[in-house]
């Protein structure tokens, strides 16, 4: 297992053009790792790509980063709309979004061009990593990797291990995580799993609260801000994640538990449906100083 960690840190794919996927890509750069980014069109990739740039310029202008940083870390992002160049990879992390038949016909492509893959990341926060691994021939390797946004930012991510999953795939995961200076959390799979559990029912009651008209969206945040020393309030989070996110993570999680305290907030909809997604548009509960992300 020595053998194969070194050869799977040296290189990397990252599937997907989102902005959690630049985020994704982005880590695994700043790590020391070469990436490839794969996207559908060269158009998106390149697109891709600068939003990469962009999201480091602005950590530059806050004094979080460096030209040097900058330059350092996009020389090891490589754009291809190939698949066959994720086979130069020993791991893979998949981070195309939330469609269930898109994330299983991604995996069988990757099976077929790579089937001596070590390690097979699915970037997820609701879905099932059994029902994607299905009977796929690599279901063994493949593990479920939830990475909380800003993901260059937050030192945690949770481990999904599917019912296919095997031990040394979990070990290689774990060590991945560390690499990327990442603490590991082993999960369940269950809906939700930790951070979405405990933190969407606290972000939806904070918007019923403001929907109620109890308080303004700045005293809720100051009040649970600094009342649980939190480094920002729940409204000012719900932004950052996008208001479409949140309500389609919390529809999932009424849908699959059936309980009430994740019903969404009608306000939550009525946002969404204004197109105030939050800090990606440049306007939420609050107004951002807009900047493209997608």
């Amino acid at each position: 297992m020595e053998g194969v960690s070194k050869i799977f840190f040296d290189k990397a794919a990252v599937i997907g053009i989102k902005k959690k996927s630049q985020q994704i890509a982005e880590t695994l750069s700043a790590s020391g790792i070469e990436v490839i980014l794969w996207g559908p069109t060269k158009e998106q990739t390149d697109k891709a790509i600068e939003g990469i740039a962009e999201y480091i310029d602005g950590e530059i202008q806050r004094w979080g980063m460096t030209e040097s940083d900058k330059h350092a870390i996009m020389a090891r992002i490589k754009p291809t709309t190939e698949m066959s160049e994720t086979k130069k990879c020993q791991v893979i992390i998949e981070a195309m979004g939330v469609n269930l038949e898109q994330k299983q016909d991604t995996l069988h492509q990757v099976a077929e061009a790579n089937p001596e893959l070590d390690l097979y990341i699915i970037h997820i926060s609701v879905l099932s990593v059994t029902e994607i691994a299905g009977c796929n021939k690599i279901r063994n390797k493949v593990i479920g990797m939830h990475f909380l946004e800003p993901v260059p930012k937050i030192p945690v991510v949770e481990l999904v291990r599917g019912m296919h999953t095997d031990d040394d795939t979990v070990t290689l995961a774990k060590e991945f995580a560390k690499h990327l200076n990442k603490t590991s959390v082993e999960v369940f799979e269950y809906p939700g799993y930790i951070t979405n559990r405990v933190m969407l029912p606290m972000i939806n009651e904070a918007i019923y609260v403001l929907m109620e008209g109890i308080a303004s969206a700045e005293d809720i945040d100051t009040a649970i801000k600094l009342g649980f020393n939190l480094p920002v309030g729940p409204l000012v989070l719900a932004d950052t994640l996008g208001l479409d996110e949140i309500l389609r993570r919390m529809e999932n999680l009424f849908h699959e538990l059936g309980d009430a305290k994740y019903r969404p907030c009608p306000l939550l909809r009525k946002m969404v449906r204004a197109g105030r997604l939050g800090r990606s548009v440049g306007e939420g509960f609050f107004t951002y100083e807009k900047r493209d992300e997608s």
